[in-house]
């Protein structure tokens, strides 16, 4: 049993819009969804249904302000020309054909899986190929998010501390960051129009026909019979669509309020399905590294009552000292690939001797299990490894960063329209510390969780982020965490890492080889005392040269098929 996302399983294949040159009513535009299966392998189980119309939700593009300003109030209403930013899938490179040509951004443009998998572009874990992600055009000039795509993929898998979403943890729960990205810049809303968007969103929910050329990949349903989910809306056909009771709504009847929250939880639903494949005693399965430790009887996940600190010790232990270890060579444990094959990887399926040396050199010396402790390995929690500042002084001159003046708790909430971003209650805010640097404007800068702690429009948040800055330390003040929190962004996981380049919170890194030498660079800063606000854990990392091949081959070990 294998629980991989589901959508992963059925699709297996790259979502695209057929636009004919000759198109008319009689030949409508169509989201086409194939359905391929991979030979050998079991068919794909069916989504549950709260997580079926997630992704039916996930993949919508008319709640973008670019259907609500040219529908004309019409919901169904066909675009005569897509907006723009989707025409194209950005890259580090040449752009790609858009997935979604012809329409308007929606959650998957930012989050893609396989569009791009047959034009020889890899799968992706529900992250972009940009190292920041566009969004629409509107009159605030703003064209580029200041970070990119924070990858999906078991973005809200169980673990021991709070939950926080996004590179700054502005969001503690899966609906809430759904409901922001549909009323917020992502989807072409300005800050102030929050309120219109969410009418807009609950109007295509309430109004829709089933008639879209998304519907008819979802059994032509309206939203309205799908949220009502009685046997009498959907019938025999669409009994895969059947919400749980406790998750249904007559739309026509709630409030507006109602139906948004019920959106934003069926998307949360979907979101939370993402995950990387593990078998029924619930340990990751399907990566060369997952291999290594079943084939050798090391423990692949915590003990039940046990802490990830004792595992991950414990397993620093046998990397060290083990011996006579059985390596891994061409299986993956499921079906075997083309022998020393991943399915969809360009690399070998291998846990051999430079594996194992990488993976001494990540447990031991290198000191990376500080932040990424197996078996997720990432500790959700936030660090300043020194991208920001890399970034800062490229441009405006070693030692720029240090002396960038940030203000305290009290001139920084005082004057929140010049100091923090743009919300709902502060539409006007300007945001200086939650933007990307440019050479001709110093002041510019992506200070990440500074943004959000002891933010007092973001209330959800603080007593975790507080709990978690605090730590061991007792109960310092806001005022006093504050400045710890300057350039501190949340750590991502190193599972499937081939799927989610570039990398870092600003995509500056191209390769995995790439972020083992910052490492080596920032750490020897943080020691010397030259990296603002270092995090701890990163003056313990003694990297060098040598380290990095082993190192790079125990993570390429990571990965695995993620389809």
């Amino acid at each position: 049993m294998h629980l991989k996302p589901s959508f992963a399983m059925i699709v297996a294949a790259s979502l695209a819009v057929a636009v004919s040159a000759s198109e008319t009513s009689a030949s409508p535009r169509r989201f086409k969804i194939p359905r391929t299966e991979v030979s050998g392998f079991p068919p794909p189980r069916l989504d549950p249904a709260k997580v079926a119309v997630g992704e039916r939700l996930f993949l919508e593009t008319r709640f973008s302000q670019y259907f609500f300003a040219l529908a004309k109030g019409d919901v169904n209403a066909a675009l005569a020309s897509g907006d723009s930013v989707v025409e194209k899938s950005v890259t580090t490179g040449a752009p790609l054909p858009g997935p979604f040509a012809g329409f308007a951004i929606n959650c998957r443009a930012c989050h893609l899986v396989n569009e791009h998998f047959a034009a020889g572009h890899g799968n992706r874990t529900y992250a972009d190929y940009a190292r920041r992600s566009p969004v629409p055009a509107r009159e605030d000039g703003i064209t580029l998010t200041p970070r990119n795509a924070p990858v999906m993929v078991n973005a809200a898998v169980p673990r021991e501390g709070a939950l926080f979403l996004h590179h700054d943890g502005e969001f503690v729960g899966a609906a809430d960051l759904a409901k922001a990205t549909l009323t917020g810049r992502n989807f072409g809303w300005l800050p102030g129009e929050q309120a219109t968007a969410l009418r807009h969103v609950v109007r295509i929910i309430r109004e829709d026909d089933g008639r879209g050329p998304l519907a008819r990949e979802f059994g032509g349903f309206s939203y309205r019979e799908m949220f009502l989910g009685t046997n009498t809306a959907l019938g025999e056909e669409g009994k895969r669509f059947r919400l749980p009771e406790e998750l249904r709504l007559d739309v026509m009847r709630a409030t507006d309020g109602e139906v948004f929250d019920a959106t934003a939880n069926l998307l949360a639903a979907y979101m939370d399905s993402l995950k990387f494949s593990r078998d029924e005693s619930w340990e990751y399965d399907s990566s060369p590294y997952d291999a290594f430790l079943e084939t050798n009887q090391f423990p692949r996940k915590v003990d039940a009552g046990g802490t990830e600190r004792y595992y991950n010790r414990h397993l620093t232990d046998l990397f060290a000292s083990a011996r006579d270890l059985h390596f891994v060579e061409g299986t993956n444990g499921v079906v075997p690939p083309a022998p020393g094959r991943f399915k969809t990887l360009k690399q070998a399926f291998r846990f051999g001797t430079q594996e194992l040396a990488g993976a001494r050199v990540f447990f031991g010396r290198g000191n990376c299990v500080a932040c990424h402790p197996a078996p997720n390995f990432t500790d959700f929690k936030f660090h300043n490894t020194g991208a920001t500042q890399e970034e800062y002084d490229a441009l405006h001159g070693k030692g720029a960063f240090a002396k960038l003046k940030v203000p305290g708790l009290a001139q920084r909430n005082k004057d929140f329209d010049r100091w923090l971003p743009a919300t709902a209650k502060h539409p006007k805010a300007r945001g200086p510390f939650l933007d990307i640097p440019v050479a001709d404007k110093p002041g510019r800068a992506d200070l990440g969780l500074w943004n959000v702690f002891a933010n007092p429009d973001h209330p959800r948040s603080q007593d975790t982020l507080r709990e978690l800055l605090n730590g061991e330390d007792g109960r310092a003040s806001d005022a006093e965490l504050l400045p710890r929190t300057i350039a501190l962004f949340k750590t991502p996981s190193l599972r499937a890492l081939a799927f989610s380049h570039p990398y870092m919170h600003n995509g500056s890194k191209d390769t995995v080889e790439d972020v083992a030498r910052f490492y080596i660079r920032t750490s020897a800063l943080a020691r010397a005392g030259r990296l603002r606000n270092a995090a701890p854990e990163l003056r313990e990392v003694r990297l060098r040269d040598e380290d990095v091949g082993p190192l790079v081959a125990f993570l390429n070990s990571l990965n695995e098929d993620y389809e």
